[in-house]
């Protein structure tokens, strides 16, 4: 087999086996792309409808899942800019992180837990990342 036969073959492989993590990529950011656009839409029933079971049985309702987000997480609630950036396995888990760029222009990295259901993904938590050197 030649150096180019053997070169084409593993870019094929390679390609091959990014497709389904390319797809896993889109669903997730699809989902959580979602979640942000119902929040900027006063829309907490289709926000809520994004939560896994766990969150939702956390919050109740749509609304005091609402309210949770507006006073916790207000960059999220009305972002000015996102960019999604790493999706990993962490412990068994998939954790999407996510740059928000609030109203003012500061930059927040947030860690979106994601769980996979029969409704496709969900979000199953979000927490705060301090990014090394920015803030203390």
């Amino acid at each position: 087999m030649t150096y180019l036969t053997r070169l084409c073959l593993a870019l094929a492989l390679a390609l091959g086996l990014s497709g389904p993590m390319q797809a896993q990529d889109t669903e997730i950011e699809a989902t959580i792309q979602s979640q942000f656009d119902a929040f900027l839409a006063d829309d907490v029933e289709t926000a809520f409808s994004y939560a896994s079971p766990m969150i939702k049985g956390l919050f109740g309702t749509p609304q005091n899942f609402g309210m949770m987000v507006r006073q916790g997480y207000p960059m999220v609630w009305r972002p000015d800019g996102i960019r999604y950036l790493s999706l990993r396995e962490e412990n068994g888990r998939t954790i999407q992180r996510v740059q928000i760029r609030d109203g003012a222009g500061m930059l927040h990295w947030l860690d979106y837990d994601m769980v996979q259901s029969d409704a496709g993904w969900q979000i199953n938590g979000v927490r705060f990342v301090q990014m090394p050197g920015v803030g203390a």
